[in-house]
């Protein structure tokens, strides 16, 4: 730790590392040199950055051992062993579709949601080629989408699909009243995430799954922030197709699952096996696929508590922050937002460097802006709700944990009040 003359602030000098990021990224390794004196490697980090990944739950690696070291049969082979597998994976299926309201047989198993969130959009796309033969079908989404539909929807594109990026609000959200104007004769999609992964908003999902049953489209949400931490049934909403990821949630990293309601008869994107009733193939990651069962029950079951306690948390942070840290703006919706989620841009820095500071402390915190090219790069969902620039590029997502407490965010606050202090004086 640091001496105790030295824990009140950082080193004035630090702000030296924001204006490297912005003119020159490439010495930042060497400027780490003049902070090691002052780094404060707790033996236990904070970690505040739990919209990135979660760590795995100790009872999810328990359920799992059994899977890696004991029954490592092939599900699909037809002798006992490979059947403790299979069994092992249906359970899973269970579990998971009555954490959502669905039919087992309309769970997937994937290898996470980028696979999840591809299959949906790819497959939707020549579904409705298939029945529409000759004719490219349009996808609507938004802009602040995550690069796995915002990407899936560009090779669309460029294979002669059309997208329409729906309008949102300064907070984020959809503008479903504007939506409807948008849909084509040729409209086969809409694609909106549940809930925003940096600035955490929780989108009007019911209201666009019945626009798109309105007028006959298939409504897919990207649920990797939401599955989880918020209770989700896809038949009361209207949800058709749904992706997910268990290591959001406490589960393992590699595998993911997506819904597909039943009456949609969605072409395989993987060609091979006969795994996942002939819709996806590949042998099983039968350990994952029982980690992410087991996450998922333990999630919901400690979900409203959780929530609770977790939003407690956050409300703390952003009210000390906003009272204590001038010139600074609180993104996405004050209300229709994840409970863990608090996402901040500090005028007059550079996001990306203030985490790289945050971390020489021991805390754990996401930038919205990258500057591995050497210039700071805004995130485009900041671009999107409309955010300046200038302002944007001192986003910083802060998304809490169960295992988080008051005392930790208290030392965050005191060490990125400094850290900011000395940015801006360094910048001027």
């Amino acid at each position: 730790r640091m001496p105790a003359e030295d824990k009140s602030r950082v080193p004035d000098t630090m702000g030296f590392l924001n204006l490297l990021c912005i003119f020159n990224i490439g010495h930042q390794n060497s400027v780490f040199v003049l902070y090691e004196k002052w780094s404060v490697k707790m033996n236990k980090m904070i970690y505040l950055d739990h919209a990135a990944t979660t760590r795995m739950l100790p009872e999810v690696l328990e359920a799992m051992t059994p899977y890696q070291k004991e029954y490592y049969g092939n599900p699909s082979t037809i002798y006992e062993f490979g059947e403790k597998s299979r069994e092992a994976i249906e359970n899973a299926r269970a579990v998971i579709a009555s954490t959502i309201h669905a039919r087992e047989e309309e769970i997937f198993f994937t290898s996470g949601g980028t696979e999840s969130d591809n299959w949906a959009l790819k497959e939707a796309a020549n579904l409705y080629r298939r029945n529409h033969p000759g004719i490219h079908g349009h996808i609507l989404t938004s802009p602040i989408e995550h690069h796995a539909i915002i990407h899936t929807c560009q090779e669309l594109t460029a294979m002669g699909c059309g997208v329409t990026y729906l309008p949102v609000d300064e907070t984020g959200l959809v503008i479903v009243g504007k939506a409807e104007e948008c849909i084509r004769e040729n409209t086969c999609i809409l694609s909106v995430m549940y809930a925003n992964n940096e600035i955490g908003t929780i989108e009007p999902v019911e209201e666009l799954a019945f626009l798109a049953k309105k007028n006959d489209l298939i409504f897919h949400t990207d649920a990797v922030q939401a599955y989880g931490h918020l209770p989700i049934d896809v038949r009361r909403s209207g949800i058709d197709m749904l992706s997910a990821s268990a290591h959001k949630f406490g589960g393992p990293k590699g595998v993911g699952f997506l819904y597909i309601r039943k009456e949609i008869d969605l072409p395989s994107f993987i060609q091979g096996g006969a795994q996942e009733s002939n819709r996806r193939a590949g042998t099983e990651n039968v350990p994952g696929i029982v980690g992410m069962g087991k996450a998922a029950e333990l999630s919901h079951r400690r979900m409203g508590e959780e929530n609770r306690r977790v939003k407690k948390m956050r409300d703390r942070l952003v009210y000390r922050i906003m009272r204590e840290i001038p010139d600074v703006k609180f993104m996405g919706n004050m209300k229709k937002r994840l409970s863990n989620n608090a996402n901040f841009c500090f005028n007059g820095i550079v996001g990306e460097s203030a985490a790289i500071l945050l971390d020489t402390q021991g805390i754990c915190v996401s930038s919205g802006s990258a500057c591995s090219t050497g210039q700071p790069e805004v995130s485009h969902v900041m671009k999107a709700i409309g955010v300046p620039e200038g302002l944007a590029q001192g986003a910083l997502r802060f998304t809490l944990g169960a295992e988080n407490t008051m005392e930790e965010i208290d030392y965050t606050v005191e060490k990125l009040k400094y850290i900011v202090e000395d940015m801006r004086k360094a910048a001027v």
